[in-house]
């Protein structure tokens, strides 16, 4: 019998064989799996089951991992996970550019995997707990990380649930530096290897949803050598 407590893990690889043993292992693991075999057929299933967590291979018939990517984060904000066999830092960079959450290059080792996953998850469930910190105002900027859902001179603001992460990282601790090594410590789990660019990827994608100046930020400023700050006075 399935499991409704399960989260629910859409996996999206052609190679029928490596998606049934992650599939395997993560139903041992305790959730829900599905697999997709095409990149079309995976934005219609996407958009209609609203799946937990997407692992999304990139090569793929019918449409591309970026494609998918692309083209789901106009209605899914759940966390991604992209995976491919190509280890070139330019799908990296383009992955998260088009709102992936993390990256992983195959052979993917089971426990690497889960790793991942948990973090995810973790980061995601920890802005949705009850507490009295709910939602927090910077002038015209509205968080809300019940709802996850961010405003900025009261209309919406698309953001992906990495860049939500990041910015309520950033607006807990407004007007302190905040180092990369810090952020990705916190939001993906591991050690900043000094090359890891994820983290600028994201606050430029943050800096121009919310208006900030990308030649000369003012709302997120880049402080040389030591991190970013939040200004809070400057929405």
């Amino acid at each position: 019998m399935e499991d409704i407590s399960a989260k629910h893990i859409m996996l999206v690889e052609d190679d029928m064989s490596l998606a049934q043993w992650f599939s395997d292992y993560l139903i041992e693991q305790g959730y829900f799996v599905t697999i997709v075999n095409r990149g079309d057929l995976a934005i219609e299933l996407i958009e209609e089951d609203i799946p937990d967590m997407v692992l999304l291979d990139i090569m793929l018939p019918g449409k591309d991992g970026f494609d998918v990517c692309k083209a789901v984060r106009a209605f899914y904000h759940g966390p991604i996970l992209m995976m491919t066999a190509r280890d070139q830092e330019t799908d990296e960079v383009l992955g998260l550019e088009l709102g992936a959450d993390d990256y992983l290059t195959k052979p993917v080792k089971p426990r690497v995997l889960l790793s991942r996953i948990k973090a995810l998850f973790r980061r995601v469930n920890t802005d949705t707990a009850l507490d009295s910190h709910n939602i927090i105002t910077f002038g015209k900027l509205t968080i809300d990380k019940k709802s996850r859902s961010t405003t900025l001179n009261g209309e919406v603001v698309a953001v992906s649930s990495n860049e939500f992460d990041v910015l309520c990282y950033l607006a807990d601790k407004a007007g302190q530096i905040v180092s990369r090594e810090e952020l990705i410590q916190s939001l993906r789990g591991i050690e900043y290897d000094g090359f890891d660019r994820s983290i600028d990827i994201l606050v430029s994608r943050l800096r121009k949803k919310l208006g900030d100046d990308s030649s000369s930020p003012f709302r997120i400023k880049t402080i040389w050598s030591k991190g970013y700050l939040f200004v809070q006075d400057a929405w």
